[in-house]
């Protein structure tokens, strides 16, 4: 075995290791049974041990003769799993911090006077003498998929979907995605994968999904999103690139996994998605306006950022406290325009210690994403794939938003 394949090895059994401390902190694609078994005959390892082993292997990853983008991307996981163990271990460490070193980018808030014209967009295609947040709130009722229906709305935007991706993404003929309408889900959709091209995603009916927010949702979760991401993986770590195999919630992986999948309804089909999904939605029984589905989207992705602000607004240097909460809660529903009771639901997910940095995640790793997919010349499913087999870093990718050359390691 090469040293290059080595040190991906170890890096999995690392994974696998803090996985066995808190399991939902790593996910599992496709990891190599000798190493599983291996490390589950271990005795159960003390988080002050694996930020010892972190520290080990990133000092020995300059000899392993691994190519510069390689090398980089593994250093940046091996950091994330070194800094979710300091926090195991007790160690207090700042939001900011966490978020530096953990995920390679800072959180950037965002500007009033976009969050205001937002609004402003919004205001005009919801015409209407009620409040802003009432004229939402009510699209979105009036845009909600009937629990009955759900599973067929579901099915027919997958495979429309699935028709689009498959030719351009190498999928294998066994692959394929199952769905579960759930609703109790603490989130709209799950994705989990199975493995060999197996996918299970979980709707949450009691979310209401509407006909204009399913088709990015279930991108998002499939195709070409989570699920073809992690077939990909299983391929990559089958030609030697085992890093792939495990996915370490809050690592630099994690901004690009979020912003391919958030981007991934744009990459599939493009501009006018709201049309076309019209289409494949009629087919299921569902009248929905596509064109002002599309159009609402446009705006409301300009608020993302509003629930990054609130996670800032909520930790601070420090430990979440009542100011925090307070202000945290007033910003949602300025700028987001959540009533106080979502307003309270995502402010209570955002103080969860082990999933503080996911909102920073989405909204950096999205933002960083577009750029790169929208880069003039660029082939925006030829870039998914090279960021799904080649990964970079994201300080790597922001340096490169430009038509200029970006040669990183080859992961076919």
């Amino acid at each position: 075995m090469s040293e290059a394949n080595r040190a991906g090895r170890e890096f999995v059994a690392l994974a696998l290791r803090l996985r066995r401390l808190v399991p939902e902190l790593v996910e599992v694609v496709t990891a190599d049974r000798v190493v599983r078994r291996a490390v589950a005959a271990e005795p159960v390892p003390t988080a002050a041990e694996l930020v010892q082993r972190a520290g080990r292997l990133a000092a020995e990853l300059p000899d392993c003769g691994l190519d510069p983008g390689r090398e980089r991307f593994l250093a940046g996981q091996l950091r994330a799993v070194e800094w979710r163990a300091r926090r195991l271990a007790g160690q207090h460490v700042p939001f900011a911090v966490e978020v530096e070193a953990c995920l390679d980018v800072a959180a950037v808030p965002g500007e009033p006077d976009e969050y205001r014209a937002a609004h402003r967009e919004l205001a005009a295609l919801l015409p209407g003498s009620a409040p802003l947040r009432e004229r939402l709130a009510a699209q979105r009722t009036s845009d909600a998929v009937d629990p009955d229906r759900l599973g067929a709305v579901v099915g027919a935007l997958t495979t429309g979907l699935r028709a689009r991706v498959a030719p351009r993404y190498g999928l294998p003929p066994s692959e394929a995605v199952s769905h579960r309408i759930v609703d109790d889900g603490p989130w709209s959709a799950l994705h989990t994968y199975s493995g060999h091209g197996r996918s299970v995603v979980r709707i949450n009916a009691g979310a209401r999904p509407t006909a204009g927010r399913l088709p990015r949702l279930l991108a998002h979760e499939t195709y070409p999103g989570h699920h073809v991401e992690c077939i990909r993986a299983e391929l990559a770590a089958a030609r030697g690139h085992a890093e792939l195999a495990v996915t370490v919630a809050g690592s630099p992986w994690t901004v690009l996994s979020e912003g391919l999948a958030e981007c991934a309804l744009d990459t599939a089909v493009g501009a006018g998605w709201g049309p076309w999904s019209e289409q494949v939605l009629a087919s299921a029984g569902v009248d929905t306006d596509g064109r002002l589905a599309e159009r609402v989207d446009v705006a409301l992705a300009t608020l993302r950022r509003v629930r990054l602000d609130a996670a800032l607004l909520l930790h601070g240097d420090g430990r979440p406290t009542a100011d925090g909460v307070g202000a945290a809660r007033a910003h949602l529903r300025r700028w987001l325009l959540l009533d106080d009771h979502r307003a309270r639901r995502v402010v209570d997910a955002l103080a969860r210690p082990l999933w503080r940095t996911q909102v920073v995640a989405s909204v950096e790793g999205t933002a960083l994403v577009r750029a790169w997919l929208s880069r003039t010349g660029a082939d925006p499913v030829d870039e998914h794939l090279r960021l799904l087999d080649a990964p970079l870093v994201p300080s790597a990718l922001r340096g490169r938003t430009s038509t200029e050359g970006c040669l990183i390691y080859d992961g076919r």
